[in-house]
């Protein structure tokens, strides 16, 4: 699925199910793709929930860029795409997350999105070697609740836990998160599983 956008084309793998429970739209890194280990365990965490699963190809990166640009550019197109989702898909809750830079477009946008939580892999709370240059206020100000799951020798650091809703630390992973990627999924799949609650219709039969 191709979604156009004012920053350029943007491709959406998608994972349909019939009466999907949520649906999670996933991104990678700044230098990545929606195939990273990382994301397709989430994505299969998600599935085995019954949720529908986007994995969205950023235009930047659809156009042979390694660079985000503009934070607030990148932002822009992320939400027309999850807007074009949304009217998919209708109204089920939304998920939204990705690693590394993608875990930062989902934290900065999620309210706008309307999203009810976040999944943020590998997020980058700083760069290697300048730990000054917190992005902690990426993950306090999202708006909704956030779970992070970062390996605990990732040199971008690892957030502190007064800083997401939940955050998981993988002993012995760095940054790629691609030693057991299942670990990933199983740290993902029970903060996932809140999403599946469906409410309950009373009414006269």
């Amino acid at each position: 699925m191709e979604v156009v956008t004012a920053q350029g084309p943007a491709e959406v793998t998608l994972d349909q199910v019939d009466d999907p429970a949520f649906l999670l739209v996933l991104t990678h890194g700044s230098n990545g793709s929606v195939e990273a280990p990382d994301l397709l365990a989430v994505r299969e965490a998600a599935l085995g929930l019954g949720g529908a699963v986007a994995r969205v190809t950023q235009p930047f990166r659809l156009a042979g860029r390694r660079a985000p640009g503009s934070p607030a550019r990148q932002d822009a197109a992320w939400l027309e795409i999850v807007g074009k989702l949304r009217d998919r898909f209708g109204d089920v809750p939304l998920v939204q997350g990705g690693r590394s830079n993608g875990a930062r477009v989902a934290c900065r946008t999620a309210r706008a999105a309307g999203a009810v939580g976040v999944v943020a892999l590998a997020f980058p709370l700083h760069p290697p070697r300048n730990p000054e240059r917190t992005r902690a206020d990426e993950l306090r100000s999202a708006g909704v609740e956030v779970l992070v799951v970062n390996g605990g020798r990732d040199p971008f650091g690892v957030p502190d836990a007064a800083d997401a809703a939940q955050v998981t630390v993988l002993p012995g992973e760095r940054h790629d998160l691609n030693k057991d990627p299942a670990a990933v999924g199983r740290a993902a799949e029970p903060w996932l599983r809140k999403w599946t609650a469906r409410p309950v219709r009373t009414g006269l039969v």
